[in-house]
């Protein structure tokens, strides 16, 4: 081996170094097709919306004539209400369903992902299958759309359930690694392109209170479904359209029945958040948890399911 091409094999060491570890976390778009399999298997059915098939789950008595319905968060699915439908669902018509830009609904067809588009996304899919009064329930995202929801249609919304609800302006003590790299624009181009399932895992471990519940068979649901193909770019969509503690003062006009549940190890959205709302909804009754994080009804769905079953029950309205 002559000097030159020694020093040409050295100096292509780094760049086949660098290609190795892009080829490692290289990661493609995954087609719906090609997650429903896992992801969608009975009883998920899909409903067209606005360009979109709306992926969701309606299970339950059809003879409950005030259906639950639930609203998951940024970047999860209906799949992290799976324990509460369990204990549901034997007494309650339980409704989930994938928002815009997450899970096997995918991104929006005119990419508006304001609460006001949230709550006619949420009021529309309802109307489609028939429901015109229901209690409803949501985390974190899912929490701001379902009191906004309240507040627009109040005639519609018999109880509220607020879990780690977003709302206020932000006061976190810890946000996922996968958010912070999602609000920074060329990460978030970045993103769409290589996601090291590190980073899922990482900020999945952000949000729980106790980080050694997170096990590898959740980590693939959130790494499989961020794949899908569109919702990598729509995140820093859902972002740059969030507007924190813009509408707060219609908390205050509310008058429902609500129930606010909250992680006591919540550091995205801390648990001062649970007080606010206790205070700004009228004769809403506030329950902590201790060492339970921002999803408390994935983290623990027994123990919440629990107190939800008990607000709903016929004998507490």
């Amino acid at each position: 081996m002559t000097r030159r091409t020694r020093w040409v094999i050295i100096g292509l060491t780094p760049v086949a170094l660098l290609l190795l570890a892009l080829a490692a976390v290289w990661a493609p778009d995954k087609t719906v097709s090609a997650l429903v399999v896992r992801w969608a298997q009975p009883p998920s059915q899909f409903i067209a919306f606005g360009g979109m098939a709306v992926h969701l789950r309606d299970e339950g008595p059809r003879t409950d004539s005030i259906p639950i319905v639930l609203l998951h968060g940024t970047s999860a699915s209906l799949h992290t209400w799976e324990g509460w439908a369990r204990a549901l669902r034997g007494e309650h018509r339980v409704i989930r369903m994938d928002l815009p830009g997450f899970g096997l609904t995918g991104p929006s067809a005119n990419n508006d992902y304001s609460i006001e588009a949230y709550v006619q996304f949420t009021l529309h899919v309802l109307d489609t299958l028939g429901v015109r009064r229901f209690s409803i329930a949501g985390n974190s995202l899912g929490g701001e759309i379902a009191w906004h929801v309240a507040a627009a249609a109040p005639e519609r919304v018999s109880r509220l359930v607020l879990v780690d609800a977003a709302g206020y302006p932000a006061s976190s003590t810890s946000v996922p690694i996968g958010f912070r790299m999602a609000r920074t624009p060329w990460l978030s181009w970045m993103m769409t392109r290589i996601l090291p399932r590190a980073v899922v895992r990482s900020s999945v471990r952000n949000v729980y209170g106790d980080p050694a519940r997170v096990t590898d068979a959740l980590v693939d649901r959130y790494y499989d479904l961020t794949l899908r193909t569109g919702n990598r770019a729509s995140l820093p969509l859902r972002f740059a359209q969030s507007r924190p503690g813009a509408d707060t003062l219609h908390l205050r006009d509310l008058r429902l029945p609500t129930l606010v549940l909250w992680g006591d190890r919540d550091r995205l959205i801390p648990p001062e958040n649970a007080a606010r709302f206790g205070r700004d909804i009228s004769g809403s009754r506030v329950i902590i948890y201790p060492g339970l994080g921002h999803v408390p009804q994935e983290e623990d769905p027994a123990r919440t399911a629990a107190d939800v079953l008990a607000f709903l029950s016929p004998s507490a309205r």
